[in-house]
């Protein structure tokens, strides 16, 4: 084991914009972090073989804590990085509230109009995987859906997009004023989503000029300071290091979940992925932490939100 403090290391591809969330996230605070990049498709292997069984981008890495989810990386973040905050005025709680709408159906409806735009053009593989994530079960006939729909979907984008723009519209740079705050990320990645994968996406970005002012003030945050990591070195890192200390117990868990609980975690949407399964050692209304071994990684700890995930009780 060693005893210098553990960098920050994010596992993610340069087109996913989840991992974009992440990354402007790292801007705001102005971080320096490690960047192993992944497949873009399943298997994923040396990803998985941290995280247990979760193939989602992006995972942050920090020595053997693992944190799976844009939500959990955030919060993580700002508890060892608290200055600049994430939050720069006094509704956190709005945020977190709006957060669950921009990760959930605003980014399904972004994905939805990426795919369907592709129709025919999108190679088969990244549709099956993709697809299958998004659209559940029957992704084929949900693509064709989307394809058809297309004139539909970009009026359901309008309206929001229309929404921040007037946000925006008294000139402040960023959404809640001049200060960056993870909300900007929130809403940045669909946004850059959205004019880098729709082939109308610029036209249709065009119509809101102060959404776009932001944007570029967005963009001009960047990522941090970054360096590369191979998969083989973050395994390596995860080795060297123990998971940081972290116990808790919820008396309100509805599940009756607490610490020593086996349980086994995964995204609350039917995506065909594989859980996560390990021993409780932390659980709240925000964040589980479940402490799994690999043979060669060694003893790690991979937290997850709780909001977005299900958590099955295998024992207690």
């Amino acid at each position: 084991m060693t005893d210098t403090a553990p960098e920050i290391i994010l596992h993610n591809y340069p087109q996913s914009p989840v991992a974009e969330k992440a990354r402007i996230a790292f801007g705001i605070k102005g971080l320096a972090w490690r960047d192993v990049e992944i497949p873009r498709l399943a298997p994923k292997p040396m990803l998985t073989q941290l995280t247990g069984g979760y193939r989602r981008t992006p995972v942050m890495q920090i020595g053997a804590d693992i944190y799976c989810d844009s939500a959990c990386i955030i919060r993580a973040l700002e508890a060892r990085h608290p200055e600049p905050t994430y939050f720069p005025t006094t509704e956190a709680a709005m945020m977190w509230a709006a957060s669950r709408w921009t990760d959930g159906a605003l980014f399904d409806l972004a994905v939805k109009i990426v795919l369907g735009s592709a129709g025919e053009n999108l190679p088969s593989d990244f549709a099956a995987d993709r697809g299958r994530l998004y659209l559940g079960p029957d992704w084929a006939a949900g693509l064709k859906a989307a394809n058809a729909a297309l004139p539909h979907l970009a009026a359901q984008m309008r309206a929001p997009m229309g929404w921040l723009n007037a946000q925006l519209s008294d000139g402040r740079a960023y959404l809640l004023g001049e200060a960056a705050g993870a909300i900007d990320a929130q809403f940045f990645h669909v946004v850059w989503f959205i004019r880098g994968r729709w082939t109308q996406g610029p036209e249709f970005l065009s119509e809101f000029p102060h959404l776009e002012r932001w944007e570029r003030n967005v963009a001009a945050i960047g990522h941090g300071t970054v360096s590369p990591m191979t998969p083989d070195e973050a395994i390596a890192v995860a080795a060297s290091f123990e998971p940081a200390e972290q116990s808790g117990m919820d008396s309100h868990d509805p599940q009756g979940i607490r610490p020593g609980s086996e349980v086994t975690v995964h995204p609350d949407v039917d995506g065909g992925e594989q859980g996560v399964t390990g021993i409780v050692t932390f659980s709240d209304a925000d964040t589980i932490t479940v402490a799994r071994r690999d043979d060669v990684a060694g003893n790690l700890a991979v937290h997850f939100p709780r909001a977005g995930y299900r958590v099955e009780v295998v024992s207690t």
